[in-house]
């Protein structure tokens, strides 16, 4: 028997392709999860308690970009005077297993957004399916970017925010692990998928709900908005502030440019037609 095309299938005949569709994921995401077990030592030891050195990347960038622009010594960081406990008898476990999972969701991403863009490909004409590798190229690039901008950017300014701030000098920081990598996690996950946001404007203003008009409308509140995430995971200086929300902004406003070509090319679709 010949295989349904997309456009004639029922609606539960889409709920089981979208349950292949996470199968086929969750699938990727063990395989990928596996591979991160073998490297364990590195993710934690270099990767996951990176941060919590002096010496990280990030903070002898910043050290030195003072020195650059005549703030001497005043961003560096010379000790984090913290430390991290496990607090449960499981606890050490269930971090490194769903710290596995989230390392693998990472790796896997590339192949999820391909299964997601063959569910959602028959909405689209027949010149924009042609474009499934650049779509992937792209999101991906946006995802892998984001991830590295939570962890360079905002996970060490967080942890040297949190780290250095004390009600009283009687109170020792001595964070729970699995709340240390929580932070992680969310940095990173979050950052990840915010920097997806120009793709889901591009489907959400394709679909007519989301429109440049309506993102120019609201951008002084998405800045407030932005300011005030990175007044949150930022220490209380403007130059880390500027840091992280500068990018977020760009992220917005070029969120807002695709929208308004999308919305043009769909004008041009619709006369042609």
């Amino acid at each position: 028997m010949a295989k349904k095309n997309k456009s004639e299938m029922s609606f539960l005949e889409h709920l089981e392709e979208l349950r292949w569709l996470l199968v086929r994921s969750t699938i990727a995401i063990l395989v990928a999860s596996t591979a991160v077990y073998f490297v364990s030592d590195y993710i934690f030891d270099t990767i996951i308690f990176g941060p919590t050195h002096p010496s990280f990347y990030t903070y002898r960038f910043f050290c030195e970009a003072s020195h650059y622009i005549g703030f001497a010594d005043s961003i560096c960081i010379e000790e984090l005077p913290f430390t991290i406990q496990n607090t449960s008898m499981e606890g050490q476990v269930n971090v490194f297993v769903w710290t596995c999972i989230t390392a693998g969701f990472i790796l896997a991403f590339p192949f999820i957004l391909w299964e997601l863009w063959k569910f959602i490909s028959p909405a689209l004409y027949e010149h924009e399916r042609k474009n499934a590798k650049l779509f992937i190229f792209i999101a991906s690039f946006l995802f892998f970017l984001g991830v590295l901008f939570g962890y360079f950017v905002v996970v060490p300014m967080s942890v040297n925010f949190v780290a250095t701030f004390s009600v009283s000098d009687v109170v020792k920081n001595e964070f729970n692990l699995d709340s240390y990598i929580g932070m992680i996690k969310t940095s990173v996950i979050a950052s990840g998928l915010y920097f997806e946001l120009p793709i889901i404007i591009y489907f959400l203003t394709k679909l007519g709900l989301v429109s440049a008009t309506f993102l120019r409308t609201y951008r002084k509140y998405a800045i407030v908005i932005v300011l005030i995430i990175a007044a949150i995971v930022t220490p209380p200086d403007v130059v880390s502030q500027v840091t992280v929300a500068i990018p977020m902004l760009l992220i917005y406003e070029a969120s807002i440019f695709l929208s308004a070509f999308v919305a043009k090319k769909e004008r041009q679709n619709e006369q042609l037609s």
